[in-house]
Order: structure tokens, then C-alpha cells, then sequence
């Protein structure tokens, strides 16, 4: 894996991963702690493990904006910046990027606090998901509008 070049980056004796800030731009909506369970066989988190934790917290501002029910309709960006180690504390960050007729796309954020280096952030995932809204029949409804 490449080094974290962020300019949220600190630049004393730490490594260039760590003391990455924490959005503030961004709700926390779902913090997790895997566990060794959620190993693959090198020893990290499986990345489908890290995947359906993203798509839960991606639904989480969708479905309050839009009073209901929401569908995954796409992921249409998933990068893995970090492997996600056991014991790691996963702090999962949205924000709405798009509001469409139907659909909302999502912007999610995954930072991680390393075993031992707990207050120190290193940003491990970063995914754009849209969601649809559905009734009650399943079927894709009008996300209300809502003013500033």
C-alpha cells in the first residue's frame, strides 16, 4: 500500500498513516470493532467484511433525509486505502453528495484506531454508493425535497 499523502497528515515523528483528522464535514453514523472472525487467510479483515459495514452506514443519512425505506442501487466507487487489522475501532463517516428523484448518492469515509495508537486516525476506506428510495411494495418512490 502506498503511504497516506493527505494533507491532513501530521509531520512530526509519527508515521505519515497516522494523526490523519477526522472529517468534520461528515456525520459519524456507525463505529465497529471486527474481530477475528472477520479474518481472510493473510490475517486482515476481509474486504467484503469492510464492504457490507460501508453499505450499512451508507444508508443511514439517505434513509433519514428521505423518511424510509432505502435500496442499494450501486456502488459506484470502493477503494481500499489500509488493510483493517482485528481490534482495529472503525469509525464510519457519510455525507450526501447527490439527491436525485429517486436516488441518493452517499459519500462514506472509514477511519480506523489502531490497536495500541487509540486518538491516532488512519484512513483505511473511502466508497460512493447511491441508494434508491421504495415503498412499501418495494418499488423506487420520490425522495421528498427539503429546503436548506
Amino acid at each position: 500500500m502506498s503511504e497516506n499523502t493527505s494533507p491532513n497528515t501530521t509531520s512530526n515523528n509519527r508515521s505519515k498513516s497516522a494523526g490523519v483528522q477526522l472529517p468534520t464535514d461528515q456525520e459519524l453514523v456507525l463505529k465497529v470493532i471486527p474481530m477475528p472472525g472477520d479474518c481472510n487467510a493473510n490475517g486482515d479483515i476481509f474486504g467484503g467484511w469492510v464492504m457490507a459495514n460501508v453499505d450499512l452506514a451508507g444508508a443511514v443519512v439517505p434513509a433519514r433525509y428521505a423518511g424510509g425505506r432505502m435500496a442499494t442501487v450501486a456502488v459506484n466507487e470502493f477503494v481500499f486505502k489500509q488493510p483493517v487489522r482485528v481490534g482495529d475501532i472503525l469509525s464510519f463517516f457519510s455525507k450526501l453528495t447527490r439527491i436525485g428523484r429517486t436516488s441518493i448518492t452517499v459519500k462514506v469515509e472509514v477511519y480506523a484506531e489502531r490497536l495500541g495508537t487509540q486518538g491516532e486516525y488512519a484512513k483505511v476506506t473511502e466508497a460512493l454508493l447511491t441508494y434508491v428510495a421504495i415503498d412499501e411494495n418495494g418499488q423506487p418512490r420520490v425522495v421528498p425535497r427539503k429546503l436548506a
